[in-house]
């Protein structure tokens, strides 16, 4: 008994550190929704004493595509610890691999395509082998009856419009439109997370091409990819005849100098050779340094990988999606911030990356008349415990309103994909530090905790997507259901504001049949009225 003893010791001692390790890993059971593994993001004096409605102010042409950057140098964006980029892709456009130092989320605007993701240490389960009649004609040491890989990769994902895509710090990957219309995606990142350990501020380092650095920065309208198919293919075009004034040896006027490089260049040609196993040719080739497509390259015939057919792609996404409705369905007796996973139940390599906020059979609240809200957080998506970032869509409906309110965890980035609408914002004094119209491609930062009000316009309505930086956002609701008015006692509010108990009823009742999306009502309109 006493020769067990210390076998039995050590063994809850490694059970608990592999439940610790786990834990910690995968974010179960370790950090609560309220707590943030975020550094401080900008400077002490960072106040937000005025925010503005961003449009892109940066606009990189490549052979098959475009990349708008909104304002790196905006301070507001600085002081959240925040930056945004607006990707288009043309139809057989492969936006080159590449890894970023900070975690971002990607939404997709319009279109469909294909996304690898390579994390390290995970197999390559995607394989083809060579036919039997090929395998004799180039078999040389093996023997006849061992099949011979063609190609072997990781799983490649596919999404379509109205998907968010995790993409965590440090992780390679692709994309690829397969589709007949422009490819469209707003990605925020979060270069603030502790995952980023180099300056403040978004960097990529990319495996192949050469990328674009100091074109012209210039002011660009809210139309800019909304602008048409003639705008779109005038720029297309003006692109097609610099790069061929490029490659004849010409630095034709408006087209940015090809300064930034991949990491291949940086190194020795003849010890990357040696690294990679390849001839010093094949060396060169990989550090790019005549290439002049930039970051998104056209792919003539189309690209071709290993991937389940189409048919049994839907199945699988099917399937995917009744689960994570079992998991909503779960979280009305597990509550909102329980998080019941072990860690075990998956791993990098088999993780989800995506999930879709834009169909209405995904909303979390849908109301016909209003309009709906969708939101994915570590609960429907458990990468996000390692992006640490979450994401909400809202649906208005034209004239609805949602409820005044503010992030009690995050800050918000707000993108608009359609209509537009009037929002309020208001700092901890009771300044009004926003008060416009936000429109159709426009970027807007809400800070943590401060109060927001919004709008739908009369005549189209107000669509946007909104990107938390906590994996579980929180908001506290000021009015209706499940929120501060309604769970404060009606004396409180009468000696509050000065009331009659008359007017702290109509305060505290008026909305409450209506839970974060409200109807257009006349100020006039009390509850007595109706």
């Amino acid at each position: 008994m006493q020769a067990s003893s210390p076998f039995l010791c050590f063994s809850l001692c490694f059970l608990v550190f592999c439940h610790g390790a786990f834990a910690q890993l995968f974010g179960f059971g370790g950090q609560s929704a309220w707590q943030s593994s975020r550094s401080f993001a900008g400077p002490r004096g960072c106040r937000f004493d005025r925010l503005d409605a961003l449009n892109p102010t940066q606009r990189l042409r490549f052979e098959a595509g475009t990349v708008e950057y909104y304002d790196v140098y905006n301070e507001m964006l600085q002081c959240a610890g925040v930056s945004a980029r607006r990707t288009i892709i043309e139809p057989r456009g492969l936006f080159l691999p590449q890894y970023n130092n900070a975690p971002s989320l990607l939404y997709i605007i319009q279109g469909r395509g294909i996304k690898g993701m390579t994390f390290p240490g995970c197999p390559e389960t995607f394989q083809s082998f060579q036919p039997e009649s090929e395998q004799i004609l180039t078999e040389t040491a093996e023997s006849q009856s061992q099949q011979r890989i063609r190609d072997e990769h990781q799983k490649v994902h596919r999404f379509k419009q109205g998907d968010i895509v995790a993409l965590p710090a440090g992780v390679t990957y692709w994309c690829y439109n397969d589709g007949d219309v422009p490819l469209v995606a707003i990605q925020v990142f979060d270069i603030s997370n502790t995952a980023n350990q180099l300056e403040p501020r978004q960097r990529s380092f990319f495996l192949a091409g050469r990328h674009l650095s100091g074109q012209q920065t210039y002011e660009m309208g809210p139309e800019s990819y909304e602008a048409g198919p003639q705008a779109y293919e005038m720029e297309r075009q003006a692109y097609g005849a610099g790069r061929q004034a490029y490659e004849a040896g010409v630095q034709p006027i408006g087209m940015a100098p090809l300064r930034g490089n991949n990491i291949f260049n940086g190194f020795d040609t003849q010890l990357l050779a040696e690294a990679l196993g390849v001839n010093v040719e094949l060396a060169r080739q990989l550090q790019a340094q005549n290439d002049p497509r930039g970051e998104i390259v056209f792919v003539p015939q189309g690209l071709r990988m290993l991937r389940p057919l189409r048919s049994q792609e839907l199945q699988q996404q099917e399937f995917e999606e009744s689960m994570q409705a079992q998991q909503q369905f779960g979280e009305s007796w597990q509550g909102p911030y329980n998080v019941t996973a072990n860690g075990l139940d998956e791993n990098f390599c088999t993780m989800k990356i995506r999930a879709n906020i834009d169909r209405p059979s995904r909303a979390d609240y849908y109301n016909q008349r209003v309009g709906r809200i969708a939101r994915v957080d570590s609960q429907k998506l458990p990468i996000l415990n390692l992006v640490q970032m979450s994401a909400t869509r809202v649906v208005l409906q034209r004239n609805a309103m949602i409820t005044p309110y503010w992030c009690m965890n995050c800050h918000c980035g707000m993108y608009v994909t359609q209509g537009q609408g009037r929002v309020q914002v208001v700092n901890h004094q009771g300044r009004t530090v926003f008060d416009g119209t936000v429109r159709q491609g426009q970027f807007l930062l809400i800070p943590q905790n401060f109060a927001v009000l919004k709008r739908a316009d009369r005549l189209q309505g107000f669509h946007w997507v909104t990107f938390n930086t906590n994996q579980n956002a929180m908001i506290n609701q000021i009015a209706g259901k499940l929120s501060t008015f309604k769970g404060m006692p009606l004396q409180v509010l009468m000696h509050s504001y000065r009331l009659s108990i008359e007017q702290a009823r109509r305060l505290k009742f008026s909305r409450r049949n209506e839970y974060k999306l409200f109807t257009p009502r006349s100020p006039r309109t009390t509850l007595l009225d109706q």
